[in-house]
């Protein structure tokens, strides 16, 4: 089972005291980043990245729900709460990279995070204090897509910086929005080895020629691969977004099922325990943090679980006991903005100790690795142009991320309505996309880090009342079923032109009520309403991509003022340290 709150922290009181944790990461007598290396192999560990070779700026959420057992326990909890749960001093580099506060005047004193030229400079020094030939470096997915030169590139930027970088292994999520034939074609011509126990080949599929790894078992890709690292042989087993073809269009993808699969999993790390004499096994997971500490309870055997897809910057990782022992679950964080370090220490052929450490990635503080910086410069050369139009300037912190809305996903809903001539605009809620500062100018690289895929197609329909709230329903229970293994990922559909009454704590059907047009009158079940949306995983919308409707919304305008954004009226959530309503 896993740790309570109160057994968490005494937890990490008790490992900071017995040296488990390092306090290095704080000490303001020495470098951020010389942490040395006190274990025999080193993992580090990326994730999330979506596609953003150059540093940006990201605002942690204020809203990250946690109900249930997640109530309180980390990665649901933010603000001051989250510093005084870590002993994170307020007010300093920490302080800014591990939660919203005080953002604009943070960011603007610490500068922008991540950048692969600056994460190269890092992953060297990680790599040299480690010593030759004893670690791994480990991508959790999501590295292909999230800025306009993924798209027009077709993921090829991506997959070259990746391999410069030195990645070893990687899993996967958005990558295969590309296209089954276009994934195996970067992945053919790539140093990177891909991982996936879950995905597998539908038989009449491969009765017609489908591309199998092993056709006896089905997987498309090979579960997983060992690394003889300081001596020691690492098993690192791939676990791809589990719902893939749910969340994005199965037409991409029509020859593969997923799922998350923990029987089988069980089996795959019992028969490696027990034939490949490996000292450690890792899951390199794209499942989120939730689901990732579930199956931590019930798979035993895995050392280590390195996660990603909820973009939850984890300062210490999650000690979650199961049958055959004890599991970290960690998480790594977005858009280039963290690594993350696990020092593995061993006893024979087992794990006998660790340190981790969430290192952020300040690009002020590093400097640009200079091959990165040029692979990157020669990618950017040909949409120099494209990419630096100003659209307009912003008087207010545009940003994404939060369970409920942001003023980015607010400028796009309001786009929809205005260009379209809609009643109300729906918008996926997306966790991928930078944040831009207050009184600085919107360029169309700016809007494409937000809408950047290979499904951007809007539409406009009529809707019955009804049929708006099975749709926000439908997505309430994806994000707070109880049970972290229905839980998909992501945020509540962003709104413009209504608002809505929500219950979290509920159960499917029961969550909205008191749905409303912007002119207070109620939403109506068997009254239709003008709405229009984007990124269908149905069948392809007819319209505009959504980048063309939005920049001609904002190229309207010489200043963006924006109010609070549209978020719903919560109920049920009071004392909860995962919501800071500001």
């Amino acid at each position: 089972m896993s740790l309570s709150r109160r057994e968490f922290l005494h937890m990490l009181g008790m490992a900071s005291a017995g040296g488990l944790l390092s306090n290095k990461l704080y000490a303001s007598d020495q470098s951020m980043y010389d942490i040395g290396s006190t274990g025999d192999v080193r993992i580090m560990h990326i994730t999330d990245v979506h596609g953003q070779l150059s540093p940006v700026y990201f605002r942690e959420p204020n809203v990250n729900l946690g109900l249930g057992a997640a109530n309180g326990r980390p990665p649901h909890i933010v603000g001051e709460e989250l510093l005084k749960f870590y002993g994170i001093a307020p007010n300093t580099p920490e302080a800014h990279a591990f939660s919203y506060l005080d953002f604009d005047a943070a960011a603007q004193k610490y500068g922008k995070v991540g950048g692969y030229a600056h994460l190269a400079t890092l992953v060297k020094q990680l790599r040299a204090e480690a010593g030759d030939g004893n670690s791994l470096l480990l991508d959790g997915g999501d590295s292909w897509q999230g800025h306009a030169t993924n798209l027009w590139t077709n993921g090829q930027d991506m997959m070259d910086a990746m391999d410069l970088l030195g990645v070893d292994i990687m899993t996967a999520h958005w990558e295969a929005t590309y296209g089954e034939e276009r994934m195996r074609e970067l992945l053919n011509g790539s140093n990177v080895e891909f991982v996936a126990q879950n995905i597998i080949v539908d038989e009449v599929a491969m009765f017609d020629g489908a591309e199998a790894y092993d056709e006896d078992t089905g997987h498309a890709f090979k579960p997983y691969t060992i690394k003889e690292r300081g001596g020691k042989r690492i098993a690192v087993v791939g676990q791809a977004f589990p719902y893939t073809p749910i969340a994005n269009p199965q037409r991409f993808i029509p020859n593969w099922s997923y799922g998350i699969r923990h029987d089988a999993l069980q089996e795959l790390v019992d028969d490696i325990r027990a034939n490949e004499q490996v000292d450690a096994v890792i899951l390199l997971s794209h499942n989120g943090m939730d689901v990732d500490i579930k199956l931590a309870e019930v798979v035993s055997g895995i050392d280590a679980i390195m996660g990603g897809h909820t973009h939850d910057g984890m300062p210490a990782p999650i000690i979650v006991e199961n049958a055959g022992g004890k599991t970290l679950v960690t998480n790594g964080g977005s858009n280039g903005k963290f690594v993350g370090v696990l020092d593995l220490k061993f006893s024979g052929n087992k794990v006998s100790g660790y340190e981790y450490r969430l290192l952020p990635v300040f690009a002020n503080m590093l400097d640009a690795d200079a091959e990165m910086q040029a692979h990157i410069d020669a990618v950017r050369a040909p949409f120099a142009d494209k990419l630096g139009e100003v659209l307009c300037r912003t008087d207010a912190l545009l940003y994404r991320r939060g369970n409920f809305n942001g003023t980015w996903d607010q400028v796009i809903c309001d786009a929809m309505v205005d260009v379209l001539d809609a009643q109300i605009a729906l918008s996926p809620g997306f966790r991928w996309g930078p944040s831009s500062l207050a009184g600085s100018e919107i360029t169309m690289e700016d809007l494409m880090g937000q809408t950047a895929m290979t499904y951007p197609e809007t539409y406009v329909q009529e809707m019955t009342g009804e049929t708006i709230k099975v749709i926000l329903e439908d997505v309430a229970d994806n994000l707070f079923h109880e049970d972290p293994f229905y839980q998909q990922g992501g945020d509540m559909v962003r709104t413009s032109g209504m608002s809505y009454r929500i219950d979290p704590t509920q159960t499917m059907g029961k969550r909205i009520d008191d749905m409303r047009l912007s002119d207070g009158s109620l939403i109506e079940a068997d009254k239709t309403y003008k709405v229009s949306g984007w990124a269908t995983v149905g069948s392809v919308s007819p319209g505009a991509p959504i980048w063309d409707v939005a920049a001609e919304y904002l190229r309207a305008k010489d200043t963006l003022t924006m109010g609070k954004p549209d978020t719903p009226e919560m109920v049920g959530v009071d004392g909860n340290p995962g919501v800071v309503e500001l």
